[in-house]
């Protein structure tokens, strides 16, 4: 196709993140009106580590909505 193999590496992150991340297990709480991510979740971690962002903000925002 063309592309180089450094973007292709990186497609790749980027792709096995999101895959990652829809398997990561949030957990409502009060009535659904709130929800958690276990710090031990092995989904977000990877994820995290994939994009390079903080887990404990992914795990904060992808909670809240602001």
């Amino acid at each position: 196709v063309g592309v180089k193999e450094s973007h292709q590496m990186t497609i790749f992150r980027i792709i096995a993140a999101i895959l990652h991340l829809g398997n990561v297990e949030i957990q409502g709480e009060r009535d659904s009106e709130a929800c958690s991510i276990s710090s031990d979740d092995e989904h977000l971690n990877k994820f995290c580590v994939l994009l390079g962002v903080e887990q404990n903000q992914m795990q904060h925002w992808l909670c809240h909505c602001k």
